[in-house]
């Protein structure tokens, strides 16, 4: 089983997209090492509990924390990115924030649960371990004096006792091993506590970067309805303008041609006006009647 190492990553290009698929892989990593955690801590204090599942377990949950931390670091740069100038691009780099802070906040709690609740399982272990341990401190203490024995039963005594201090030694290297997994296990959750808070104040941040970016865009909707409402109001002036400028023309041509009519009428019966286009048909039958009325 490899779970990778955290030492092996190379800086990632400081792009949005980029991070964002950084941090997406890193949180889908930490949600399946988790349940593999949590796999291996039902086995302590089991027949299968070993040297081979403590190592295994200590490597695979430092791993998922050096994760955490990097996705952690990560999350910070994105907020430094400057933001488009498009608002329904910041919009939709609000979304992928929220969704990928909601995504690695549920992780890091999981996580921190099996974190604690392998501590947990490695101090009923060494607790054990300790109350079942063959010799105590004073055994200890009195193994390392200098002995002397007259006879073969004490002879025989001795090595009994070295025996026996020798399988405690074991236990007590078993012992202080896990007493360093615990250390270690508590220097992590300290860790996944730190990125918490670094959480709470990137999301304060965003929730103030977000109250811009809404008033921007408020901004920016009223100056859209301004810009439409003069448009609509420059086509009004247009169109009054044009049904102006048509009235207008027709009462001048209208003018012009009573005012041809009245010209006509006042010359001599029967001669034809061809001053004006207006006024010759008018004048010709005004002519033909006045003949007319003569005879």
């Amino acid at each position: 089983m490899s779970y990778g190492k955290a030492e092996t990553y190379h800086p990632v290009p400081r792009d949005f997209n980029s991070l964002i698929q950084t941090c997406s892989t890193n949180i889908q990593k930490i949600t399946q090492n988790t349940a593999q955690i949590k796999s291996m801590v039902s086995q302590l204090g089991t027949r299968q509990d070993n040297s081979e599942l403590q190592d295994r377990l200590q490597q695979i949950q430092h791993y998922t924390n050096q994760l955490a931390k990097e996705t952690n670091k990560h999350l910070k740069e994105l907020g430094s990115i400057p933001l488009p100038t498009s608002p329904s691009e910041q919009r939709q780099q609000k979304i992928q924030r929220d969704r990928l802070m909601n995504d690695f906040s549920a992780a890091l709690n999981n996580f921190q649960a099996i974190q604690r609740r392998a501590a947990d399982k490695e101090k009923e272990s060494v607790a054990r371990a300790r109350a079942g341990s063959r010799l105590s401190a004073e055994d200890t203490s009195r193994d390392e004096k200098l002995v002397s024995f007259d006879n073969q039963d004490d002879w025989g005594q001795m090595t009994a006792q070295t025996e026996e201090a020798a399988i405690t030694e074991e236990d007590l290297e078993l012992i202080k091993e896990r007493e360093t997994n615990i250390r270690q296990l508590e220097s992590d959750i300290l860790d996944v506590n730190q990125i918490f808070k670094d959480l709470a104040v990137m999301i304060h941040d965003q929730g103030e970067m977000i109250d811009s970016i809404e008033a921007n865009v408020e901004n920016a909707e009223v100056h859209v309805e301004r810009g439409t409402e003069q448009l609509q109001r420059a086509a009004h002036y247009q169109v009054s303008l044009q049904l102006y400028c048509n009235s207008t023309c027709r009462h001048s041509v209208m003018s012009l041609t009573n005012l041809s009519l009245l010209l006509c009428r006042s010359k001599s019966p029967g001669r034809r006006c061809a001053s004006s286009p207006w006024c010759a048909p008018s004048c010709s039958s005004y002519s033909a009647s006045s003949s007319g009325r003569l005879q």
